[in-house]
């Protein structure tokens, strides 16, 4: 059989890389690549320290980080750095935690760089809500159970995020809640206001795939006092239920006894 020819890549002036929820494990194999050739890695609070481990030494590292209802980096500082690293010449990649696409802000610093006139590639990386669902043994589709799959947020510019709570509502329905923890009673009382039974299962999934993990059994009814238990960034699977969630409600009553 004759080799296929390898086609390069155009060159551009940034990189998006998905970072995956933080184990190396779940790095893609063109987002390693793309480390090992950077001159500079833009990177987010929430990479984990396997994948910057991944980093070679002589790459430049900036910290651009935000944290919800704490310490940030103001989007516009980032943007402006992302632009000025990128017009030096140099090979940049900017290092997302989970998927650049999803609750990233990938939409704004694109916009940056075409302002800017400026290239660029995006390596889709692996979401907290697969990794998580996978951590407890489930799929977040089911025949039979649900026909789509919701990715929500927890809170948006304007405070707490509205969602369609009546069809969420709806028995089988299946949810990944990001930034979801501050919200937690907020949704739990649209949900129920709107129909949904107070025994829904939800799974707590906190620090996801890192040592760290812990996998909290509720149902909604009880998400909030699950939730105040969590320290770390937290997926919520609204819907699902961990495979054991007998042994992980155990752990869960001593873990508050």
């Amino acid at each position: 059989m004759t080799d296929l020819p390898q086609i390069a890549p155009a060159p551009v002036a940034v990189t998006f890389v998905g970072a995956g929820p933080g184990a190396a494990a779940h790095l893609t194999l063109g987002a390693f690549r793309a480390l090992q050739a950077a001159d500079v890695v833009i990177h987010d609070r929430l990479v984990g320290a396997e994948v910057l481990a991944l980093i070679p030494p002589h790459v430049a590292r900036i910290d651009v980080g935000k944290e919800g209802f704490g310490p940030s980096t103001a989007q516009a500082t980032i943007n402006a750095t992302l632009v000025a690293q990128a017009m030096t010449g140099a090979r940049v990649v900017r290092l997302k935690g989970g998927d650049c696409g999803i609750f990233a802000r990938l939409d704004e610093e694109i916009a940056a760089l075409d302002a800017a006139g400026l290239s660029f590639a995006i390596l889709p990386g692996l979401t907290s809500a697969t990794v998580a669902a996978a951590a407890i043994g489930q799929g977040l589709t089911k025949r039979g159970r649900n026909r789509a799959l919701r990715i929500v947020t927890g809170h948006a510019l304007d405070g707490f995020a509205e969602q369609d709570w009546r069809g969420m509502a709806r028995a089988g329905e299946v949810a990944a809640i990001y930034m979801g923890k501050k919200s937690a009673r907020f949704l739990q009382g649209r949900l129920m206001m709107h129909g949904a039974a107070p025994e829904t299962p939800v799974t707590v999934v906190e620090n996801v795939s890192r040592a760290d993990q812990r996998v909290l059994p509720a149902t909604l009814a009880t998400l909030p006092d699950a939730v105040a238990l969590t320290d770390g960034p937290a997926v919520l699977l609204y819907g699902i239920a961990p495979r054991r969630a007998a042994q992980a409600l155990t752990d869960l009553k001593e873990a508050t006894a």
